[in-house]
């Protein structure tokens, strides 16, 4: 089984003017397919490992029977199509937080706006390309917020990924340029509680 570039249930241009159509195009037919592309490259070499869902993969990388070129490869790349995948739904206009997780966001925070401050701080402090995530703890359910490098995921920790922020420059640099904090404050107007 050939992992495969997931549809938007939206139109590339149904998150203007906060997040432009041409962004949105080339983030995620040239850039999300790329890390597909390269994942299944990989795992051609691996044909027990081409069944298996990435989430599976990449909580269990250390173990994978892969060269560890092959691993790493399948670390980035796979990461890469996970984090995106989630991320469009996170930015589908008809989605809306589910309420439980909003009501455990304001007993973890303190409320709404002082997670979207303390999340916001997080993303504008990461050095470099990476995601900020809200996730859940997978020792003790907490809520937490962490910045990730490159395109590591949640599960690569033990961890529920709730929420996450692209900051990697395709994700902003066309309508945003260097502006990340810009970026960061348009994701809000997307996003939807």
């Amino acid at each position: 089984m050939k992992h495969e570039l997931p549809k938007l249930a939206y139109g590339y241009d149904a998150l203007e003017p906060y997040i432009d159509a041409k962004t949105m195009e080339l983030h995620h037919s040239k850039h999300h397919q790329a890390y597909i592309d390269k994942l299944n490259t990989v795992l051609e070499k691996y044909p027990d490992l081409q069944g298996r869902p990435i989430e599976e993969l990449l909580s269990d990388l250390q173990n994978l029977k892969a060269e560890d070129a092959d691993r790493t490869m399948i670390r980035n790349q796979g990461g890469g199509h996970l984090n995106h995948t989630l991320f469009w739904k996170y930015l589908d206009p008809a989605n809306k937080m589910d309420e439980l997780v909003a009501k455990e966001i304001k007993s973890t925070f303190g409320s709404m706006d002082d997670f979207k401050k303390t999340f916001t701080e997080s993303a504008t402090k990461l050095f470099g390309s990476g995601w900020t995530w809200l996730m859940r703890d997978g020792k003790n359910s907490k809520l937490i917020i962490q910045n990730l490098p490159l395109q590591d995921n949640p599960v690569m920790l033990g961890h529920q990924a709730i929420l996450g922020l692209d900051l990697w420059e395709h994700a902003y640099y066309l309508k945003h340029q260097n502006r990340r904090p810009e970026y960061i404050e348009n994701f809000w107007k997307v996003f939807k509680f």
